[in-house]
């Protein structure tokens, strides 16, 4: 089914839909009138003698050479293949989809100057599958992601290699068995191709929705850590959440207290405990998760406001009949977003780290058999499994170091302050398959500790999310070769089924109202 994207109004659940089922894309026809329009303004500007920028003049530090008008075709092209400079792994196709559509929607707002065929042929290739193959390092966030974005404008003009329908190719030959021609570029298209965010706004929103998957799941994996351990739910109630008042906070603790809700393991303790308060990392979850769930959101509207921008320069202002030059390529709102994301992910990792210490140490998890085994010393169970997490959560930490405060000059100078949000969102994917681990584990510690308590019973919701958990890692006894289920555990927390095994507010999931 066809994703029809209204340009300036394009939700994060669209564009979500369409990363995860590859879904062509058009925009909407209302767009046209104004793609049409610019364009036209910029045609008439390019045989015109006044110089303006990327039209009729160089780039960057070239901009004051002047160029002929029967050149500016050449500009183009030329731009184009000079800026295909990526190096590094190949972003991966539903990212490098996603950035495409994210395209479309800057160029859909009538602001850039592009033909309409050039928009036409971006939707075609969507439709038919041909995927240009996009280096994934080469772009410090500013002037816009020139790198990865000409190997994409590469593949519209037949230059480089593409992707067809899963198989990799010269660019020109998956363009002509997608019965698709290439373009020959027009004064500033080529320009409006890469100057642009597209690249770190797509990879920094695939990081914000593997980090609400991550963030959910910690919600699960706190329950059974919580009943594992004999915790106690009276740090959940209600009233201590709403007295402060955040959100994230208020809402991580009404999902945590339903998932426990009919534990009689919660039960049993009730009365009579002799532990007065239980650990910050089971107390303090909802103040810790919820921060970063309100993180979150506040990055996800950020990148939703981006992903609607026009992001390339000169601007064309159709209505004032200018050209005008401006500073929209500079991603430094995506930087933050992304350096947010990634602060959330290490403070979430952090925190459920040290659940999973808690659970196999012995002399604080009340009475849990060391390291989670049935038979101590003879076999060490969970004990390098937490060992692992430790390592996972130490290097999200390094990695959530802020990317943005890293500038340096480019460009002879010209380009002397930039953003580096494309490092900033790359680095996300890494944190979240090392969140995805560390959750992996402490659900395997949760459960394990759960059934240590039989014949007490945790809650329903729990004992579903076991289930699914039991369906690829089954209860340790004696010990086994642990990493494949280590992966496997990882993987669900990555796919959602754990947490599609209970329910879960919308705000918890990442839903944005």
């Amino acid at each position: 089914m066809t994703v029809i994207l209204t340009p300036g109004a394009a939700t994060l659940a669209q564009l979500q839909d369409i990363w995860t089922n590859s879904q062509p894309v058009t925009l909407d026809l209302s767009s046209h009138p104004a793609i049409n329009a610019a364009a036209e303004l910029v045609e008439n500007a390019a045989d015109g003698s006044d110089p303006i920028y990327g039209i009729n003049t160089g780039f960057g530090k070239l901009a004051s050479v002047k160029i002929a008008s029967e050149d500016t075709g050449t500009l183009q092209r030329n731009l184009i293949l000079s800026h295909c400079c990526g190096v590094g792994e190949t972003l991966d196709e539903a990212t490098t989809r996603l950035m495409m559509a994210l395209k479309l929607l800057s160029l859909g707002r009538g602001a850039s100057g592009v033909a309409m065929s050039t928009v036409q042929l971006i939707e075609a290739m969507l439709e038919t599958g041909v995927t240009p193959i996009v280096p994934s390092q080469g772009s410090v966030g500013a002037s816009g992601d020139l790198a990865p974005l000409a190997h994409m404008a590469a593949a519209m003009i037949g230059e480089g290699e593409a992707h067809h329908k899963g198989t990799r190719m010269l660019a020109k030959d998956a363009l002509s068995k997608a019965g698709l021609t290439p373009i020959t570029l027009n004064a500033k298209e080529g320009l409006a191709l890469i100057n642009g965010t597209q690249f770190s706004t797509a990879c920094a929103l695939v990081g914000l929705w593997g980090a609400w998957q991550n963030a959910a799941t910690s919600v699960l994996t706190c329950a059974l850590s919580t009943d594992a351990i004999m915790g106690s739910t009276a740090p959940l109630q209600d009233a201590i959440h709403t007295l402060r008042g955040h959100r994230g906070q208020i809402e991580v603790a009404r999902a945590q207290r339903a998932l426990m809700a009919g534990s009689e393991i919660r039960e049993s303790h009730r009365d009579g405990d002799t532990r007065v308060q239980d650990p910050y990392c089971i107390r303090c979850q909802p103040q810790v998760t919820g921060a970063a769930m309100d993180l979150l959101h506040f990055a996800g509207r950020t990148l939703e406001t981006e992903a609607n921008a026009v992001t390339d320069n000169p601007l064309v202002l159709v209505e004032d009949g200018l050209i005008v030059s401006g500073g929209n390529f500079h991603a430094e709102p995506v930087g933050f977003a992304a350096d947010q994301i990634a602060v959330a992910l290490s403070e979430i990792g952090a925190i459920a780290q040290r659940r999973v210490a808690l659970m196999v140490d012995p002399t604080l998890s009340f009475d849990l058999p060391p390291f989670l085994t049935p038979d101590p010393g003879l076999n060490s169970g969970l004990m390098i499994a937490e060992v692992t997490t430790a390592a996972l959560m130490s290097e999200n930490k390094h990695l959530a170091n802020p990317c943005t405060t890293d500038s340096t000059p480019t460009s002879a100078n010209q380009e002397d302050h930039v953003s580096m949000a494309a490092h900033a969102a790359r680095r996300l994917s890494r944190m979240n398959k090392n969140l995805n681990v560390i959750l992996g584990v402490e659900a395997m510690c949760g459960a394990q500790g759960i059934e240590f308590r039989a014949p007490l019973k945790t809650s329903a919701a729990l004992s579903d999310a076991i289930s699914v958990l039991r369906g690829v890692v089954p209860a340790l006894g004696e010990d086994r070769y642990m990493a494949p289920e280590i992966e496997a555990a990882a993987q669900l927390v990555s796919s959602g089924k754990m947490t599609g095994s209970v329910q879960m507010p919308a705000f918890v999931k990442g839903q944005v109202e």
